[in-house]
């Protein structure tokens, strides 16, 4: 049983590593396999502590191993214990190392996913940096010409800026989420991107720029277009005249329930 003791496989593997007069070289394969053991039976034991710590070696052992992509996800898995224990500032420099482990084997999907666990495990408690991470993550893929795949992250930060008030920000990202989606060519997300723009603005009761978002976002003739052009020209309409009851006609309509939430 002490052979399969987590805490003396640490111990072993440390020993494996470490340099003296009778050990000119390091064993990081032996050593790595120890960490990934030791590891997984801190796990199974709930002891996420040293399970972390144990991960976090082994993924340096495949590093040196010249391992990136195994190193990536022992990275992860330290991750995903640093969340268990709510320790929120490892989460974010763990992932983020994933993600930078995921880059040197060229698979920016992988790595933009790695940003965004941290920034769904990070959102409530450190939102500002959940942000960070989120936009991080979106240019990833766009650079790699994955818009479509980014479309949901978008979503992501502009619920949190309007949670945080931030009305502006918010309504800033619903573009640039537009722009990704006419770069797909996903028109329907487009013009959903464009009413929420809308709708956000007369959430936070600026008329004048719901009429300016609107009238720019005209400019575009998909969204000149579309059914959701129509229903944020009548939203408007309603707003300035005050008719609470078309407000709620229209709020209730398809093009609006349908839309990905924003409020």
């Amino acid at each position: 049983m002490s052979g399969s003791d987590p805490g003396k496989l640490i111990s072993k593997a440390d020993n494996l590593t470490t340099l003296s007069l009778t050990r000119w070289s390091a064993d990081w394969e032996s050593a790595t396999r120890l960490y990934e053991q030791a590891a997984n039976g801190f796990r199974v034991s709930k002891d996420y502590e040293n399970a972390k710590l144990a991960f976090e070696k082994a993924s340096k052992g495949r590093e040196m191993l010249s391992s990136p992509w195994d190193a990536a996800k022992s990275m992860e898995s330290a991750a995903a214990l640093a969340k268990e224990l709510r320790n929120w500032t490892e989460v974010i420099d763990f992932y983020r190392k994933a993600s930078e482990l995921y880059m040197q084997c060229d698979r920016p999907q992988f790595a933009s996913d790695s940003l965004a666990k941290a920034a769904r495990a990070v959102e409530d408690a450190l939102p500002s940096d959940a942000i960070k991470l989120y936009s991080d993550a979106c240019v990833l893929l766009e650079d790699d010409r994955k818009e479509q795949m980014a479309l949901d992250l978008y979503h992501a930060v502009t619920n949190i800026y309007v949670k945080l008030e931030k009305y502006t920000d918010a309504v800033a990202f619903l573009l640039k989420l537009g722009l990704a989606a006419d770069k797909c060519n996903a028109t329907n997300s487009q013009c959903k991107a464009y009413l929420s723009a809308v709708i956000v603005y007369l959430y936070a009761h600026d008329l004048k720029q719901a009429e300016k978002c609107y009238n720019d976002c005209s400019q575009i003739d998909a969204f000149l277009r579309s059914d959701q052009n129509r229903f944020a020209g009548k939203l408007l309409s309603a707003y300035k005249e005050g008719d609470v009851e078309e407000i709620k006609r229209v709020a209730q309509s398809r093009s609006i329930t349908n839309l990905d939430s924003v409020t």
